[in-house]
């Protein structure tokens, strides 16, 4: 097997405590080279892939590598607040989406791209979140799979949660004579998430329900700028033995290796046999994000090293040299990739920002008091802002505005912009506040 190209103790800080030597053994199927290799385990979970799989593999990759590309283009030119690169990161994320099922529900974070095109969300509303217009973009129940979670670990006890209803309605059919469709869900998330407090009680609480729940951590080595080396002494899937279910680890940038290992993972998952953890091995080619600069705190000769994995550059020396694929088709791929890319621009450019009003019928599906209070003074405000009236006073129809403060000792108080009444709740003098 490949070794690592540089070991993560070079990065860590001094200790005097040993570190012991990994228990779990890394699976690989495809290599550095593009050897493919057997694996009495994980092989026959692939058996069915052959050369127009391995290619349809590459195209989904190529396709997402050039969408991050772009995506990238787009906010160095202001035309996104902030993008999350995934480069890199390619065959974890498409190997393992391709291990799941319509039923199946997926809990991201904020750098899924790829398990999201997969799983069908187009990329206009995948980039309307970046874009500031919109805080989802798209139904997780049209495409089985949760928006974006940018507070980190906050989708691993939502994944459990989720996954523990679904072994609830399975009984629940089952006591009916009903039959319902095995499904698990799957928790993404990085190493530098794995250190947070939702990561541990999800796992507790996943074990102790048996919830049909994979947790897939894409190791890219950094958690922004601080080393996995600092995050953790052993690999992170020998972490699951203390919940007490299985860890595989998996190279990460090993397209087929990732699609096996996740087909077992899910596999157990929808069985009834508990969770799984998989850790797939890659590395984040890019910044964290493009509010991120990693000549900071990486050093040129890793980022080389680990360029040289790149899991496309891999599973392109399989196709040519194993399977007889030219440049024609590499070509067709490129050239498909590129279009994909246009569309993304001409989709972000063409976005209309909405209104604030909008976002008053997104916090309840009905109508609420509370809400229609709040759009009431927001309209109330706003038209404060109309020109001056013929009497000199705000309000084009020459009435004055709503007033929206008093003054009482020096102090500006609310007001109810629809009745005009002060706000007794934050009226008060100066001694008062003493």
């Amino acid at each position: 097997m490949d070794a690592a190209p540089f070991s993560p103790a070079a990065h860590a800080p001094d200790r005097h405590a040993p570190t012991p030597e990994p228990r779990t053994r890394l699976v690989r199927l495809l290599d550095r080279d593009g050897v493919l290799s057997e694996d009495p385990v994980f092989s026959p979970y692939v058996a069915d892939v052959g050369a127009e799989q391995l290619r349809d593999l590459y195209r989904s990759m190529a396709l997402a590598r050039r969408f991050d590309e772009e995506a990238t283009n787009l906010q160095r030119q202001g035309q996104l607040v902030l993008w999350a690169p995934m480069r890199g990161q390619e065959a974890a994320q498409v190997g393992s989406a391709r291990a799941l099922r319509p039923a199946d529900h997926i809990f991201p974070t904020y750098r899924e791209h790829a398990v999201a095109i997969e799983r069908g969300v187009d990329p206009a509303e995948l980039l309307m979140v970046f874009r500031g217009h919109a805080a989802g973009g798209w139904k997780p129940s049209e495409h089985g799979m949760n928006v974006y979670s940018i507070v980190l670990g906050s989708q691993v006890p939502h994944a459990v949660g989720y996954a523990m209803g679904m072994n609830l309605d399975r009984r629940a059919a089952e006591e009916e004579g009903r039959e319902v469709e095995p499904a698990a869900t799957i928790a993404y998330f990085g190493d530098g998430t794995s250190t947070q407090g939702e990561v541990h009680e999800g796992m507790v609480f996943a074990a102790s329900f048996d919830a049909p729940v994979v947790f897939f951590v894409q190791n890219n080595q950094w958690a922004i700028s601080v080393p996995f080396s600092t995050q953790s002494r052993l690999p992170l899937a020998e972490r699951a033995a203390g919940y007490g279910f299985e860890g595989v680890r998996v190279d990460g940038n090993d397209v087929l290796g990732v699609l096996a290992v996740s087909r077992y993972a899910m596999e157990q998952a929808r069985a009834g046999r508990g969770p799984v953890l998989v850790e797939a091995e890659t590395y984040r080619l890019g910044a964290h994000t493009t509010a991120d600069d990693p000549t900071k705190y990486r050093r040129r000769e890793d980022e080389r090293r680990w360029a040289e994995l790149d899991p496309l550059l891999r599973l392109e020396t399989h196709l040519r040299r194993h399977h007889g694929t030219d440049d024609a088709f590499f070509d067709e791929v490129a050239a498909a990739a590129q279009e994909f890319a246009d569309q993304t621009r001409a989709h972000v450019l063409s976005m209309a920002p909405p209104s604030f009003e909008e976002f008053f019928d997104k916090p309840y599906a009905e109508h609420h008091p509370l809400i229609e209070e709040e759009r009431a003074w927001y309209a109330a405000y706003q038209a404060g802002f109309d020109d001056d009236g013929p009497d000199g006073h705000p309000g084009g129809d020459g009435t004055a505005g709503p007033d929206l403060g008093t003054q009482a000792s020096g102090l500006t108080v609310a007001a109810d912009p629809v009745t005009g009444a002060p706000d007794e709740r934050s009226a008060g003098t100066e001694e008062d506040l003493a």
